[in-house]
């Protein structure tokens, strides 16, 4: 029988918290939580970060196939909840405007902006190869997850 979704991200949190906790380099930190939800989530081909620099995101550590380096901010999913600071939750990519397709395999994509000491830092993007895949659910836990490790990454 599946785990429950609020179960899983509870899982999820408590063991990127301890990940985490001990260690202040913020790059081997969203690796290590990259991991940690590729491993755990299932359905998905890219678990990552886009960290912001500038007027761009640029790519951080994933799990998955090579992907776009630099996303303007305001431009495709990524973007677009970098520069609005608002999670995206996209059931088909492709009725998104101004998706950027960096895996074609990609059909639905979750996007949570963060923060570090209040500003923001970067957003947590998922994909996967499914159309609607993500949901509340899945939006609220990876918002649970991402808040409660803020404060850890800073």
């Amino acid at each position: 029988m599946p785990i429950e979704k609020t179960q899983l991200y509870r899982e999820i949190s408590q063991q990127a918290v301890a990940l985490v906790e001990d260690e202040s380099d913020l790059i081997a930190n969203l690796a290590n939580i990259s991991a940690l939800l590729w491993m755990h989530l299932h359905d998905i081909n890219w678990s990552g970060f886009y960290l912001l620099k500038g007027n761009e995101l640029v790519l951080g550590p994933f799990q998955g196939k090579p992907a776009c380096v630099r996303i303007p901010l305001g431009k495709g999913v990524c973007g677009t909840a970098a520069a609005e600071e608002k999670p995206q939750l996209v059931m088909d990519v492709h009725q998104f405007d101004g998706h950027i397709a960096c895996d074609a395999a990609s059909n639905s994509e979750v996007v949570i902006p963060f923060y570090l000491k209040g500003k923001l830092a970067g957003v947590l993007d998922i994909d996967s190869p499914s159309l609607a895949r993500f949901d509340e659910q899945d939006l609220q836990g990876l918002q649970s997850l991402m808040h409660q490790l803020e404060e850890h990454l800073e």
